[in-house]
């Protein structure tokens, strides 16, 4: 068993999945750098979430290794590697899965009150957060009386002001219109950046693959392509493009 290299808070190989027989992932293998934002893109059905549930240890691999900053994960226990899940890692949904009796505050908070932060405290780590993406003036109201939309950016508010090692994002802005997704998503990612926050970001939408410092593409549960995007600052068509099957 050969340890990852330093520089990648995460890192697979060969991971192997099936749903009820039919192969989700066929030996995937990738690492993901600190501080880095990776986009995993491909058609729906190619293994993206499988793949993310996987790397966050939401879903065992049933075969394959995961590490994360150098600790194997495919060899922890359930508990530890819930522990883990809940204190290293963050996770925004399609659709957000908010508690409806909680006010939006709360359920922003909701991590960080969980973890032993003072109400206090975390009430202030929320509503700056809800600020930034322009649903404070939400934050007394129940989500259920809330459009799907402002909803979502609750729940990103909620993974973000957590401050994860790793924040899983699954196609984070399929609920939003079209207007509403390059806010959210540049408000997602400059955050990261600014908080040393590494994003595995799985979307069909090119232009928001991006957004992100590299993006992986899947087919049929295999990594088909490997692009390095450019600085946002650098002119389009400089970026360097790797194929690895």
């Amino acid at each position: 068993m050969v340890a990852p290299p330093d520089n990648d808070v995460l890192w697979a190989r060969a991971l192997h999945f099936q749903h009820n027989g039919s192969p989700a992932l066929t030996g995937v293998s990738l690492g993901v750098r600190d501080g880095e934002i990776l986009a995993v893109t491909g058609p729906r059905g190619s293994g993206k979430t499988t793949l993310l549930s996987c790397l966050s240890g939401l879903l065992p691999a049933q075969s394959g290794e995961i590490w994360f900053n150098s600790k194997p994960m495919h060899t922890m226990r359930p508990m530890r590697r819930e522990r883990l899940r809940r204190e290293r890692f963050g996770w925004i949904d399609p659709v957000p899965h908010l508690v409806p009796e909680l006010t939006v505050w709360e359920n922003a908070a909701l991590p960080l009150m969980l973890r032993g932060t003072g109400r206090r405290a975390a009430r202030t780590i929320a509503r700056e957060w809800l600020e930034r993406l322009d649903i404070g003036d939400c934050a007394r109201k129940r989500p259920r009386g809330l459009p799907a939309a402002a909803r979502q950016r609750v729940a990103i508010a909620r993974a973000l002001a957590a401050a994860p090692t790793v924040l899983f994002a699954d196609e984070p802005t399929a609920s939003l219109h079209r207007a509403d997704r390059a806010h959210v998503l540049r408000t997602l990612t400059t955050a990261a950046r600014s908080h040393g926050i590494t994003v595995v970001l799985a979307t069909t939408e090119p232009e928001t693959a991006t957004l992100a410092d590299r993006s992986v593409a899947l087919l049929d549960g295999r990594c088909v392509q490997t692009v390095h995007l450019p600085p946002a600052a650098e002119s389009e068509g400089r970026a360097a493009c790797s194929l690895s099957v």
